[in-house]
């Protein structure tokens, strides 16, 4: 999740476009976390080969899904599971991706399954407060900038959730990427 110095994960118009960019901090994420990069994007970053590493399965809402809609694209990320959360489609026609209306109950399914990686909640601050009980990890990408309005990270009622930063990991562009892991 990229979120500016004041908690926006987005601009008031769903734009991210504010974030400063970096060669070594895309490089970085391309090694470590491939499969974040979307299908029609991968031969361009030389990933079309590039195996998963931490993530099998994606949950995304529909604002965060819709961008790849609107360019005809509706399986953005079809080298992993793919549900977009959504209670306005009333289906989506890729048989690669699943509609979900309850998405605390689906990410309670998923995590039961055997085996697997992690899940990776792919966008949507409704949709993070909406699943916080179910978030055991949190890795924040934090951009030295002010939106000053926009998309909050975590968009939902007062639940004060503790997490501890285990690590962090600074970039050329200022921005840093730190885990964080639920508190006992």
């Amino acid at each position: 999740m990229g979120v500016s110095i004041d908690g926006f994960i987005a601009g008031p118009g769903d734009e991210v476009d504010f974030y400063p960019v970096a060669d070594d901090m895309a490089a970085w994420i391309n090694e470590r976390f491939p499969e974040t990069v979307p299908t029609h994007i991968r031969p361009h970053a030389g990933l079309e080969d590039e195996p998963n590493k931490r993530f099998d399965t994606l949950v995304m809402g529909l604002a965060t899904y819709q961008p790849a809609l609107d360019i005809g694209v509706t399986s953005p990320y079809a080298h992993l599971r793919q549900y977009i959360v959504s209670t306005t489609l009333d289906e989506i026609a890729d048989p690669g991706v699943t509609l979900v209306r309850e998405p605390l109950a689906a990410v309670r399914e998923l995590k039961a399954e055997e085996g697997g990686k992690d899940i990776w909640l792919c966008g949507g601050g409704r949709l993070a407060a909406a699943l916080l009980p179910e978030i055991d990890e949190l890795i924040i990408k934090s951009y030295p900038v002010v939106a000053g309005a926009g998309v909050s990270a975590f968009s939902g009622g007062f639940r004060p959730t503790v997490f501890m930063p285990t690590d962090r990991r600074s970039f050329s562009n200022g921005a840093q990427v730190t885990w964080f892991t639920r508190a006992t």
